[in-house]
């Protein structure tokens, strides 16, 4: 009798958070429903409403649950608009699932239509979280295009009267993934432009600041408007790379005009598409919040907390790289790490990462000439341990590692032949890794991600070591160079190594570090940083008479920065040290 209640009670357990009759699906205070021609997504924040469109949907009211404010809207075009594509759908299809939470995601609802626009398929997935007040969408394509998604726009100047204006056609040139239109006439804007390629750029934010009117563009990957009546607001993150490296670009990512807003830009042109495969494009989040900016930015935060679950252990770390004196792989050997790891315990670090030279390929940032990284698979042997320099292999690094409490993480440059196309080797390099050595940090470097199928080969590679490793792989992606990630994408995949700097090229100042990191931690979760702290005394006579020199800085100064984040990344070497 206790087994068949058991049963009953799992039974009732999953009738309440299963599809029934009304095409409801429930996971706590999260909902999908499609009844009577219109589509409700909501949690116990916020809640939007679709006309179902014959799953081309236009939105109708977009709520705040918090403070109560509803906005009612009267467009009559989809949300979703491609140049040159039929609006009109068909065959579309409704479903909403429970998704468990995995070793790197918590648990959500996810609602799906897959609907059709002529010979073009469109995917849609929206990903709602418990007690989270901003909806997540993610968009894919496949089949054929009628069009050039992207075209060229009007430029404003040629526009030279106010008749010509008010027949507005914001949008009309580029792909539209989301749009609201609210209403009033007094937002507040603050639209927020991202740059990696920390090699190049050390300003890494870029605040505009603006009142809406008529058909303005915006660069970046946040936008916040502000109700000045009301004192409500809404953000729309837009999740991809960084503005000046996205892919299929129009020239901006956001359009406002008084209360209309448009995300545009998809991250794929219509020659990108096949038949077959779905083609994952950009995607975007739109949150809601009442009161002041902290209040817009505490919401953005809490959604930017559900794309990876973050666990001590794993992904909080005090990390040694074995670059920090500029020796690169010249002293890289076993030897020479095992001191490290010693030296590494003394200073309390917990995680050792062998970088460029632990490997039997030699790379073209080696200190030895004849080194490269192009055709790496012409050698099958590449990414087997340096037989030389290792010739135990990683076993007695990795074991006195153990000994000492610290985890061995290694460095490792994915093939970027024709677009990634060796990506499966690449995979199935670290999970051998992985299963050999329990080594489960990949610090990713020399990623090239120029047009969408190298960026889909790329996460192809990711998600075949996260489900050969049931997840536990953190891939630490670096944004210092080339056509990547950014600080918006692909982030459930682990955390960023953000800058490059070195004493001996004198572009190690410990205030610009600060710096960087506290301009982006306003919109970026720091613990999604790896942050440096160097050996001060190296180098010193390289900054004479310069106030801001390291050397000018107290030791507990430096470390203080890092410890802002959760990834903290000491580059020195112990003999160098002093004091």
């Amino acid at each position: 009798m206790k087994l068949f209640s058991q049963l009953l009670l799992m039974a009732a357990i999953l009738l309440a958070q299963s599809t029934n009759a009304q095409n409801k699906t429930a996971f706590l205070d999260c909902s999908a429903k499609l009844e009577d021609g219109v589509l409700s997504l909501e949690n116990s924040k916020i809640l939007r409403t679709y006309q179902w469109n014959e799953g081309n949907i236009i939105t109708s009211s977009l709520t705040d649950k918090t403070s109560g404010k509803v906005w009612q809207m009267n467009s009559k075009k989809p949300d979703l608009a491609l140049p040159g594509e039929s609006e009109k759908a068909s065959n579309a299809v409704f479903t909403a699932k429970l998704v468990d939470e995995t070793a790197i995601s918590p648990a959500r609802l996810e609602a799906e239509i897959v609907y059709s626009l002529g010979k073009l398929e469109v995917k849609r997935v929206f990903r709602l979280y418990p007690n989270c007040p901003a909806i997540a969408c993610d968009l894919y394509f496949k089949g054929e295009s009628a069009n050039t998604w992207v075209q060229t726009g009007t430029n404003l100047a040629d526009m030279v009267n106010l008749e010509k204006l008010t027949a507005s056609n914001a949008g009309s040139n580029a792909p539209v993934m989301e749009k609201l239109e609210l209403p009033g006439r007094h937002w507040q804007l603050n639209a927020v432009e991202f740059f990696d390629v920390t090699d190049r750029f050390n300003t890494l934010v870029k605040s505009v600041n603006g009142l809406s009117y008529r058909p303005n563009h915006y660069r970046g990957n946040l936008l916040v408007a502000h109700d000045n009546v009301t004192e409500n607001g809404f953000f729309i993150l837009k999740e991809a790379p960084t503005s000046n490296v996205q892919l299929s670009y129009s020239g901006s990512d956001f359009i406002t005009e008084f209360g209309s807003f448009w995300v545009v830009g998809v991250g794929i042109g219509s020659a990108d598409l096949d038949q077959k495969e779905w083609k994952r494009a950009y995607g975007f989040v739109t949150g809601v919040y009442s009161g002041n900016e902290k209040n817009g930015l505490m919401a953005l935060r809490n959604y930017q907390k559900n794309i990876r679950l973050h666990k001590p252990g794993r992904d909080e770390m005090v990390l040694m790289n074995t670059w920090g004196d500029r020796g690169q792989d010249s002293r890289v050997r076993e030897k020479f790490a095992l001191a490290e790891l010693e030296a590494g315990a003394k200073l309390g670090i917990t995680h050792f990462q062998l970088d460029d030279g632990w490997q039997l390929g030699q790379s073209s940032n080696s200190a030895f000439k004849g080194g490269s990284l192009e055709s790496i698979w012409n050698n099958p042997k590449y990414w087997e341990p340096h037989p030389e320099r290792f010739p135990n292999g990683l076993e007695p690094i990795v074991k006195k590692g153990k000994e000492l409490g610290i985890e061995v993480c290694l460095w490792f440059n994915p093939s970027k032949d024709k677009s990634n196309e060796n990506w499966e080797k690449d995979a199935n390099a670290l999970i051998g890794l992985y299963k050999k050595y329990g080594i489960r940090t990949f610090k990713i470097d020399g990623v090239s991600l120029p047009d969408k199928t190298a960026e889909l080969n790329f996460r192809k590679f990711m998600d075949k070591v996260n489900e050969a490793t049931d997840k536990q792989v953190v891939f630490n992606l670096d944004v210092t160079a080339g056509r990547r990630g950014g600080y918006h994408y692909l982030n459930e995949y682990g955390n960023i190594f953000l800058e490059n700097r070195y004493t001996d090229w004198m572009n190690y100042y410990p205030y610009t570090t600060l710096r960087n990191l506290w301009m982006l931690s306003k919109y970026v979760p720091a613990q999604n940083f790896q942050i440096e702290f160097l050996n001060k005394w190296r180098n010193a006579d390289k900054y004479p008479n310069d106030p801001f020199g390291p050397a000018n800085y107290s030791f507990d100064y430096l470390f203080a920065i890092t410890m802002q984040g959760s990834q903290r990344r000491c580059d020195m070497r112990n003999e160098n040290m002093a004091g």
